[in-house]
């Protein structure tokens, strides 16, 4: 994580799980860096999204971005002007979470003055678990989809190939199939292979990526 860029984009398709990702990252961060910012940039979705954990998160130091107007009988999809301040200060470290899908990446046009080749990392979040994205060459579509609508490009790939509590060691083989396909196919490097702490113990060690063990801060223990 250390040699990752200031700024970081996660985008993905709808249920990938980009969002856990995202949180997850930003308290790994936290842990080393000193001023942390996670922006939750999903206007797509009103459920699962990072600002469900604005309070975790900030008494873990985080500073969190909401992409609402949170108000008593309504959550409506809007951007915060506070997007900026940790984008323009360079002593933050952020992660940018997208809304799911193409559309979600089009918010990123207001901000394009940051995102110069070399000052930021995209990472495209691959769950091979999903039908849209379950070969390569459904993923690299998609992935090409993205890159137009948000008019930069991909910088790594993140092997998250899950079936939430229930993942097991094969999701995450199989999903490294697809992603090695695609990495090789678009000379994109697989950066991370993000999965539960549980399975992530049981993972071969010489798998292409950085293992990154996740807890489940999106989904309440009731929730299978």
């Amino acid at each position: 994580m250390l040699d990752d860029k200031r700024i970081r984009i996660v985008t993905g398709h709808y249920g990938s799980g980009k969002t856990e990702f995202s949180v997850n990252y930003a308290v790994e961060l936290a842990k080393i860096k000193r001023k942390v910012a996670l922006v939750d940039l999903d206007v797509i979705n009103l459920y699962f999204r990072s600002r469900e954990k604005s309070s975790l998160l900030e008494n873990m130091g985080i500073k969190v971005i909401s992409s609402s107007i949170n108000a008593p009988a309504v959550d409506v999809p809007a951007i915060s002007g506070e997007v900026y301040a940790p984008l323009e200060d360079e002593s933050y470290d952020v992660v940018l979470d997208l809304g799911g899908d193409p559309a979600g990446a089009r918010v990123l046009g207001r901000y394009e003055e940051f995102f110069v080749n070399g000052k930021y990392d995209m990472f495209y979040i691959l769950n091979a678990n999903r039908q849209e994205t379950s070969t390569a060459d459904k993923a690299i579509e998609y992935l090409k989809r993205i890159e137009n609508m948000a008019r930069i490009k991909v910088t790594a790939l993140v092997n998250n190939t899950h079936m939430l509590k229930s993942t097991t060691v094969d999701d995450l083989l199989r999903g490294q199939k697809v992603a090695l396909e695609v990495s090789e196919k678009l000379d994109i490097p697989i950066k991370y292979i993000s999965v539960i702490k549980n399975v992530a113990a049981l993972l071969p060690k010489d798998m292409k990526g950085e293992i990154f063990p996740m807890d489940l801060y999106m989904r309440e223990e009731w929730m299978v």
